[in-house]
């Protein structure tokens, strides 16, 4: 019989470690072995429930770690680089989606794939990651027709656009063979004159507790295509987390992505 494979969690405390944890309770795929919160967090210390059996509990850094096959990390930029030199240290694959890292730590995970396996999302929704391919294959075989990409989150939610929907535009942007920097237009208000050819806009709607809705339209002469996702549960988000842990684990180093992942779900 194959044995769990050995989990640890990086930002245990947050609100992905705690959907994590009531998913892990009940997976055999995996064991969690180890439970990193920030240093002062009032878990520190404090056992780990109800994913853990046992006698584990919460710690604030990686000193006492035992042997890991795979971090699964949503924490803060600070934290993932101790993750980080974790799994350099000890070769463990990482799964992360953390976000808002500075040049010097993007620039040291990009280094890393050389030496570990590495997937990094902004969103962990397979659903989203199918949406991206497929907005990939759209704006490639319509490159002449406008793209607009509306979102939808919580009026919580920090930033705007979310990171979703900037990856989707990235993804079209790709396939259109240019870049989201020369062609995104953020905000339209007043008189904006015509629309830029080959631009792709972006809406943003924030309020209530939507957990999070994607659209993209192709819009054409007489004809649009909408390609949308709607979550309605955020512990989507931790699932496919774990299935990316899962498949990432014992792979070679590499940048790997949620593409790599779905690829292999047929």
């Amino acid at each position: 019989m194959t044995r769990p494979l050995r989990l640890a969690l990086s930002g245990a405390s947050g609100r992905m470690g705690h959907a994590l944890l009531s998913l892990l309770g009940d997976d055999a795929r995996f064991e969690l072995v180890h439970a990193v919160v920030a240093p002062g967090s009032i878990h520190d210390g404090q056992p780990v429930s109800p994913a853990a059996a046992g006698s584990l509990r919460y710690a604030h850094d990686w000193t006492l770690a035992p042997p890991i096959d795979v971090i699964v990390d949503f924490s803060s930029p600070a934290a993932l680089a101790l993750a980080l030199d974790h799994c350099l240290a000890h070769g463990t694959a990482l799964v992360s989606g953390t976000t808002g890292m500075d040049a010097t730590l993007e620039a040291r995970l990009a280094d890393a794939g050389q030496r570990i396996a590495i997937l990094r999302a902004a969103n962990f929704s397979l659903g989203v990651a199918v949406l991206a391919r497929l907005l990939r294959e759209a704006a490639a075989a319509l490159p002449d027709w406008d793209l607009e990409i509306v979102e939808a989150h919580h009026g919580r939610k920090q930033d705007a656009p979310s990171g979703t929907a900037l990856a989707l535009g990235q993804a079209a942007a790709a396939a259109r063979d240019t870049t989201l920097e020369a062609a995104a237009v953020y905000g339209r208000e007043g008189r904006t004159g015509e629309r830029i050819e080959g631009s792709i806009g972006f809406a943003v709607v924030r309020g209530g507790d939507i957990v999070g809705e994607h659209t993209a339209m192709l819009i054409g002469q007489g004809e649009r295509v909408e390609l949308a996702h709607r979550a309605t549960d955020r512990s989507i988000f931790a699932r496919g987390a774990l299935h990316a842990a899962h498949w990432l684990a014992g792979r070679a180093p590499g940048q790997w992505q949620l593409d790599d992942v779905i690829a292999t779900l047929r």
